[in-house]
């Protein structure tokens, strides 16, 4: 398998249209809960959308690189090190939209924690040999897992990862991290958490490396499986001392987020590259301008979430108008996010048609 895969571009799409949803509801005072995320240890559906998309960042690196044929190894590197920087400035300015209050900037997010993570596996995938991409997985999760667990927080001692305040990963942010917290003293996106981030991104480039190997395509797909299967397993057990905590990003919670991404490329490789069921085409619109779609998201529901614009806030109109008329507070403020996501898809689907793809 070489080039571009529809079953990628699927993946992306789909998990960028649930990130929407999420991120777009009519009001948050009226989501179901399994489109919020656990508010500390635990899992929920909506813990899933974001590690799938940073292995899809890895996936997409190894099939990149590996369809340019005698590409210049200095100049990759600058490239790679340029679109990084891009979509971080990108995510700074959905921080600052539309208010543009410079002094309150929140240095990580979204976008910046994708930006790093397609910084480092980029420059790994391009200095470090393949054969030794999980050997460097395996032993980041263990050493961050130590040091979750085991390294005394100064000024406190032991960690709790009970509660949000008693680790390192607070720590390092409340007393290094500048500018706007998330949690106010930390962040889900914050410093030590982006490392085993890029590790999420690093099993995404096993994945690719496995896609574009020259075995047969059952090989392929029964490696990608149990590979999952097995990290699964290990995120399973790694669960009973660290457990699954997505604000930690944490070893169990990485474990498990790659088997269960693993096991999705295999399933959608097979369903969509290997079968040919093309009957996703709203994901594939949305998976081939993924940046795009992001962005125009979260600028048009910083408008449409704020009066500081337009002078009303659409999206409260939109539930109240549904609540009166007597849909559950709930079911209109998911029909505003799906409403939402078709809004978005308009735009995609044009640039789609006419072959634009917008690469930062």
């Amino acid at each position: 398998m070489k080039g571009r895969l529809l079953s990628i571009d699927v993946l992306r799409g789909m998990t960028l249209i649930f990130m929407i949803i999420v991120n777009q509801p009519g009001s948050w005072d009226n989501v179901f809960a399994p489109l919020l995320h656990a508010d500390w240890n635990g899992l929920t559906p909506t813990d899933y959308i974001f590690p799938n998309f940073l292995f899809i960042v890895g996936v997409s690196i190894v099939l990149s690189l590996n369809n340019k044929k005698g590409f210049d190894r200095n100049k990759t590197i600058r490239k790679i090190i340029w679109r990084a920087f891009k979509i971080y400035l990108v995510g700074l300015f959905l921080w600052v939209f539309p208010s543009f209050d410079l002094d309150n900037i929140r240095w990580t997010g979204v976008l910046q924690r994708i930006s790093f993570v397609f910084l480092f596996c980029g420059l790994i995938y391009m200095f470090i040999e393949k054969k030794y991409f999980m050997y460097l997985s395996v032993v980041t999760l263990i050493v961050y897992w130590f040091v979750m667990l085991y390294i005394p927080i100064p000024g406190i001692g032991q960690p709790d990862l009970s509660v949000p305040e008693l680790n390192m990963a607070h720590y390092i942010d409340k007393n290094y991290l500048p500018g706007v917290m998330w949690q106010g003293t930390w962040d889900p996106e914050g410093i030590l958490t982006t490392i085993p981030s890029i590790i999420t991104g690093v099993f995404g480039l096993i994945a690719g490396t496995i896609l574009i190997g020259s075995s047969g395509i059952k090989d392929k797909l029964l490696k990608l499986f149990y590979i999952g299967l097995i990290l699964v397993f290990v995120g399973d057990l790694f669960s009973w001392s660290f457990p699954v905590n997505k604000n930690l990003w944490s070893t169990s919670y990485t474990f498990l987020m790659g088997g269960m991404s693993f096991m999705l490329t295999a399933a959608f490789t097979y369903l969509i590259d290997v079968n040919g069921y093309k009957k996703f085409k709203m994901s594939q619109v949305f998976g081939t301008n993924s940046i795009f779609t992001y962005v125009l998201a979260g600028v048009l529901g910083s408008i449409f979430y704020s009066d500081y614009i337009i002078g009303v806030q659409l999206n409260s109109i939109f539930v109240n108008t549904l609540v009166d008329s007597g849909v559950y507070p709930k079911v209109a403020s998911l029909l505003y996010a799906m409403l939402y996501v078709i809004i978005i898809y308009i735009p995609a689907y044009y640039l789609f048609k006419k072959k634009i793809f917008i690469k930062l």
